[in-house]
């Protein structure tokens, strides 16, 4: 069997145990205070084999950067992990979702998205120390507080941390059940898009208003035929509001929408559409905001290298990896952007990200962190 598996497996209750402190630690994006208590959670855990740093996060949480102390003379170059410690849940449901091991799996809030992903890459770092493996690179974990709502304050600490990187290693779940590596992220972005028209009465005074909501109406219908599913764009008008009441003419309507490309190469014909929405009613106004949030995460030759050696170390686990495109971002987007080699999904295996059955599959940890730390070593 191969020695990193070999401890990893061995050290295998310890790494549960810390993931479910982990787990059982709630940290819901918008809670500062409880993403705070998941962060020092964690600094404490790592402590004897980091150094650890935060960040203010502003209204959220503090962020995370680890500098591990691994076996190796001279070190050139950067290995970035990279995570974030806030979820999609709000406090209070361990009640309903509590930390549990059944089928195979152990289930919990967060437990797939993402902090197995960052107690493997902890486990891993520890592997390395304890079998004595030398590492050729200086190695970080940055773990970001508020990834899961579009990283408003992290993305410039983040890039600023991987700019010059070797590689960055995304902890975030593998695709599927059985894992995939994620070589490609579409770009994600939104726009509002409002009108604006004028109020009157329904009845009294019908023909003095113009309906905003009439006329958002027939700017929904030319906002959904700029999806593009050769290309891989899609824009999906995801909510919609307006009006006071029925018999009152509106005088505002909003909706808001979303848009994913497959490369940034597409963003700007796709945004030139949105600004030059136009009313069909010369009464009503259109008001777009918003534009790209994430850029794309596109498969370059650089990633695809990555991937290879990944694929390569994990058939010495007795793994076959295979990779993936999503439709989904994360801050690996804001990396790869940068030009800096980065593999994303080398987190935990399982299902049901931000529902209910979120869950991990235990036989696929050991692995999972041996892949990270030969990973680690390797580059």
């Amino acid at each position: 069997m191969d020695p990193i598996l070999a401890h990893v497996q061995a050290q295998q209750p310890q790494l549960v145990q810390f993931l479910r402190q982990l787990v059982e630690c709630e940290s819901p994006s918008d809670d500062a205070a409880a993403v705070n208590r998941c962060a020092d959670l964690f600094a404490d855990s790592v402590g004897d084999i980091a150094k650890v740093s935060s960040v203010k996060g502003g209204k959220y949480g503090r962020h995370l950067i680890c500098d591990f102390a691994l076996p190796g003379k001279r070190k050139e170059g950067l290995v970035l992990g990279l995570g974030h410690t806030d979820t999609v849940y709000p406090l209070g449901i361990l009640r309903t979702m509590p930390w549990r091991e059944a089928e195979g799996r152990y289930w919990g809030p967060g437990v797939l998205d993402m902090k197995a992903g960052v107690a493997f890459f902890v486990f891993a770092m520890r592997a390395l120390r304890a079998l004595d493996i030398p590492v050729r690179r200086k190695v970080k974990l940055l773990l970001v507080s508020e990834e899961e709502v579009g990283s408003p304050v992290s993305r410039p600490l983040t890039e600023k941390t991987a700019t010059g990187a070797t590689a960055v290693l995304v902890l975030e779940p593998g695709t599927g059940l059985s894992g995939k590596l994620k070589t490609a992220r579409k770009g994600i972005g939104g726009y509002r898009v409002t009108v604006t028209g004028h109020a009157a009465h329904a009845g009294v005074d019908f023909t003095q208003g113009a309906s905003a909501i009439v006329e958002l109406a027939h700017q929904i219908e030319r906002i959904a035929s700029f999806t593009d599913l050769a290309k891989g764009t899609t824009v999906n008008p995801g909510t919609i509001s307006g009006g006071t009441r029925s018999n009152v003419i509106a005088a505002e309507a909003m909706t808001a929408v979303d848009f994913r490309i497959a490369k940034l190469s597409h963003f700007s014909s796709l945004d030139r559409r949105f600004r030059a929405l136009k009313a069909t009613n010369p009464r009503c106004t259109v008001t777009v905001t918003g534009g790209l949030n994430r850029p794309p995460m596109e498969r370059t030759r650089a990633i695809a290298a990555l991937f290879a050696l990944a694929r390569k170390l994990a058939l010495e686990l007795g793994v076959e990896m295979q990779e993936s495109a999503t439709g989904g971002g994360s801050d690996g987007n804001f990396t790869a952007a940068l030009g800096v080699p980065t593999l994303d999904g080398l987190g935990a295996v399982g299902e049901g990200a931000h529902a209910p059955h979120e869950s991990i599959l235990i036989d696929r940890i050991a692995d999972r962190t041996a892949l990270l730390a030969k990973l680690t070593a390797a580059l």
